[in-house]
């Protein structure tokens, strides 16, 4: 471990463990197994929860949770999972689990204005967390002929899942008075091994900048490489010039995108800053196997972030987002390696000469449009926030 990194009172805790999980069936058994084992106290934090064959069977462990016990606390995006059905619904509050909306400023079933909870967050017990990218439905799932979403998630074990309990817990009790036994009698486990983690919170109205920071603290340190996954690539003008700075400092900076995105409009804006990129001699990538979800960094194959924050303004400005830093050589070193097998097995190499090739005078005015619609789509969702007073 390089000490150097570690600098006081910028919240690192020791004696943790992580392992990276790939999305799919790894996650879900995983997920599934966890809510199994878990004694006294369940978070689920999600953005995205459909009533599909993946929600159902998550649905099903944590109402088997709550019915031997378990104190479970599910809380879903008032937007992205507005389609549950009122049935699922039912059960889920008859089962004793306690379910709450984030909810936001105003919404009708028409339109909501309001930040969007973006969080992936599972603990347990305050022992056991799942921080990540995924959602709960069958797009990040493995089902027979429909492999999952390329997507990630890291278990934790250790003194880190006693933050991330305490942060569902500020989370869930917004605008409502606490209740008493919320501590697990378990949190605080020790795990003997040299792997030091934050929790970084993207919360821009209540002043709460840390992912965007620890991307910046990335482009200030790096010295060999940076290796970037994003599903939705949109940078804003100050990480443009960390990202230029990086690489005109002798950076190594390699960006992997997905080639087939499920927002047709979000890829047209992407492929806007190609010519820029390449300008800058970093490094682009297509994922052509099936649609890129995953959000994940690391540079100097000494430190990774990884969690629910894409690269774009929406993170940055109207979404609640939370990632989690990993000071860790041996982690960053497999998070590394497996990037690299990801970008020679399963990703397109994006060249000034490819690129010239295949985007026509109509293409490139195509992606100007879509770069300029979705920047205002950016401003509309951001501009009637109000940065509260610290």
């Amino acid at each position: 471990m390089n000490k150097e990194l570690i600098e006081p009172g910028i919240g690192y805790s020791s004696n943790n463990s992580i392992e990276l999980i790939h999305g799919g069936s790894e996650y879900f058994d995983l997920l599934n197994n966890l809510i199994n084992q878990a004694r006294e106290i369940i978070h689920l934090q999600i953005y995205i929860y459909e009533s599909d064959e993946t929600g159902q069977r998550i649905t099903k462990a944590l109402i088997a949770a709550a019915q031997r016990g378990v104190k479970v606390f599910l809380l879903l995006d008032g937007y992205a999972s507005r389609s549950l059905p009122d049935e699922l619904l039912g059960d889920i509050k008859k089962s004793g689990i306690h379910f709450r909306w984030f909810e936001p400023i105003l919404r009708s079933s028409r339109f909501y204005i309001g930040r969007r909870m973006h969080h992936k967050i599972f603990v347990a017990d305050g022992i056991y967390g799942l921080v990540g990218g995924i959602n709960i439905s069958n797009h990040y799932n493995d089902l027979p002929g429909k492999p999952a979403w390329m997507d990630w998630a890291v278990f934790v074990k250790g003194v880190v899942c006693t933050e991330l309990h305490n942060r569902c817990v500020q989370m869930w009790f917004r605008g409502i008075r606490k209740s008493e036994h919320l501590t697990p009698m378990r949190n605080g486990q020790i795990i003997n091994t040299d792997c030091f983690i934050r929790v970084r919170i993207n919360d821009w109205v209540r002043n709460r900048n840390q992912i965007s920071r620890s991307y910046l603290e990335m482009f200030h340190r790096a010295k060999s490489s940076i290796t970037i996954m994003s599903s939705y690539f949109l940078p804003g003008r100050v990480f443009r010039k960390n990202l230029k700075a990086a690489s005109r400092r002798g950076v190594r900076i390699k960006i992997i995108l997905t080639k087939i995105s499920d927002v047709a409009i979000a890829k047209a804006a992407e492929r806007f800053f190609y010519p820029w990129l390449l300008r800058q001699n970093i490094e682009i990538y297509e994922y052509r196997k099936k649609v890129l979800h995953g959000k994940m960094a690391t540079y100097d194959k000494q430190w990774v972030t990884v969690g629910s924050y894409n690269f774009n303004n929406i993170s940055t400005y109207a979404s609640i987002e939370l990632n989690l830093d990993v000071l860790s050589v041996p982690f960053a070193t497999q998070v590394d390696r497996e990037l690299e097998e990801i970008i020679h097995k399963d990703c397109d190499p994006i060249t000034a000469d490819s690129y010239a090739k295949k985007t026509s005078w109509l293409d490139t005015l195509i992606h100007r449009l879509a770069y300029e619609t979705v920047r205002l789509i950016f401003f509309l969702f951001t501009f009637y926030f109000k940065r509260e007073k610290t």
